[in-house]
């Protein structure tokens, strides 16, 4: 179990040119974006980082993250636990042109002044890593079925017709 606590900022091409790992936690409550979308969080996110150089010279950082979060359901807003987790390939760069340059299976990371700001990267692999939609299982949502519904049927006035060319056949017979 992990008890450390990581550092907001490292210098990832030192790391890299040692081929060191970094592995601990951080604050669920520094992460203001994620708590601009999902709610205010507590607790921890366990990171796991390992710095490197690939085969071509480049930079990279492989990384995973779990948390558990607290995010809201769908149907009654109230907050439930989720499991989230990723892996992720970063590949570290210093400018747009070099980001380009890089492989699809790197997503870039911008290193400026030879800083790398950890709680940003963090925090961005844990939004991506969000899941789509959460739900409470039915029976334990305080929203039932029958209140997502508008309750009646809309009715027309007028029956459908049997075909779609049965409303050209009444007009061309009127003219």
């Amino acid at each position: 179990m992990l008890t450390s606590r990581l550092p907001n900022r490292v210098e990832p091409y030192r790391l890299a040119a040692r081929g060191e790992s970094l592995s601990g936690l951080m604050a669920l409550d520094q992460f203001e974006r994620l708590a601009e979308q999902v709610g205010a969080q507590a607790g921890d996110c366990q990171v796991w980082l390992d710095f490197g150089i690939d085969a071509q010279g480049r930079r990279e950082i492989c990384g995973r993250l779990e948390a558990e979060l607290q995010l809201p359901c769908r149907r009654c807003l109230e907050p439930m636990a989720q499991h989230v987790e990723s892996e992720f390939l970063l590949g570290m760069v210093s400018s747009d042109t070099l980001a380009a340059e890089l492989p699809s299976t790197h997503e870039p990371v911008l290193v400026e002044n030879e800083q790398l700001n950890l709680l940003e990267v963090v925090e961005d692999e844990l939004i991506l890593s969000l899941p789509q939609v959460v739900y409470h299982d039915e029976a334990l949502c305080r929203v039932s079925r029958d209140q997502l519904s508008s309750g009646e049927e809309a009715e027309s006035s007028e029956p459908a017709p049997a075909s779609p060319f049965e409303v050209l056949r009444h007009l061309k017979g009127k003219s």
